[in-house]
């Protein structure tokens, strides 16, 4: 599954790196890429929108937008 994110306050790539450490400890993400101002968030699907607002928090930044692209098996 994946979630992509916008973030504020995010203005340099100490930034990238704080918000991508922040991310890191967070049960069932799988990889993250993140940018200036974005990230898109690969997960296993038991992590919220919530579990990312809160660890992008503790890095001093605010989740301003997220959206969830939610794979789902093709019905047949």
């Amino acid at each position: 599954m994946l979630t992509r994110i916008s973030i504020d306050g995010m203005s340099c790539t100490h930034c990238v790196r704080a918000v991508f450490t922040a991310l890191t400890p967070v049960e069932g993400i799988i990889s993250a890429d993140v940018s200036i101002g974005a990230a898109t968030i690969e997960h296993d699907g038991r992590v919220t929108l919530e579990h990312v607002r809160q660890a992008i928090a503790v890095a001093g930044y605010t989740v301003s937008g997220g959206a969830d692209d939610r794979r789902s098996l093709p019905v047949i």
